[in-house]
């Protein structure tokens, strides 16, 4: 049985995601970061493997930094907030499926409410996961986890790896709602245009983040 405290969290999360509108999710990278989000009144918190690079001295690049450290990191903001989590937890630390599983079942241990795994190979010369492998990563996480309202966001990487296909990036995330996913995220979308696109073609809640263009 999962303590009534994550229990609560793990509801509070779920509920946010069922309700009319959008609610704002700001990135902490750090404990004091969640202390001072959580105080200016934002409801859930999301990780940043961005802002945990940065912070290291890093870049933001796929293998600068593991699973131990990112999800270290998230229990500390865990740790320091009342709010419900989201972790930023990369392309689930490798290829396979399995990976992507043992990611997620850390994750609830860590005590995360939820997290996002892309499609992104860390490959330059090859960006993105075929989709069939992209579809069965989703899937295996979903598989993984033990708690219902634990939230997997599953990102479509397309417009922020140089291929601004639109066609594909809503098949990919209708296919990963398919899968199980609860959200669906495609970074780097260029405008609103876009976005209404792809709210219309699923079912689920899409992420979208402010400030973020296919040119950054």
């Amino acid at each position: 049985m999962l303590p009534t405290t994550y229990q609560r969290k793990l509801e509070k999360f779920g509920r946010l995601h069922q309700t009319s509108g959008a609610f704002l999710m700001p990135n902490a990278w750090d404990a004091r970061t969640a202390r001072i989000l959580e105080g200016l009144g934002f409801p859930a918190l999301a990780t940043t493997s961005a802002g945990l690079a940065f912070s290291m001295g890093l870049r933001d690049s796929s293998g600068s930094l593991s699973r131990q450290q990112v999800l270290d990191n998230a229990y500390s903001v865990v740790s320091a907030t009342s709010l419900p989590v989201s972790a930023d937890l990369e392309n689930g630390f490798g290829a396979s499926p399995e990976d992507c599983a043992q990611t997620v079942r850390e994750a609830e241990a860590a005590g995360l409410c939820g997290g996002a795994i892309e499609d992104a190979t860390g490959d330059p010369n090859d960006p993105v996961y075929g989709f069939e492998l992209a579809v069965e990563r989703i899937r295996a996480a979903v598989e993984a986890k033990r708690a219902k309202n634990f939230l997997i966001t599953a990102r479509a990487e397309n417009f922020i790896y140089g291929r601004p296909d639109l066609g594909d990036t809503i098949r990919r995330l209708k296919a990963f709602e398919q899968a199980g996913a609860d959200v669906v995220y495609a970074p780097g979308i260029p405008d609103v245009a876009c976005v209404r696109k792809l709210c219309e073609a699923v079912s689920v809640p899409v992420n979208v983040v402010v400030g973020l263009s296919a040119t950054t």
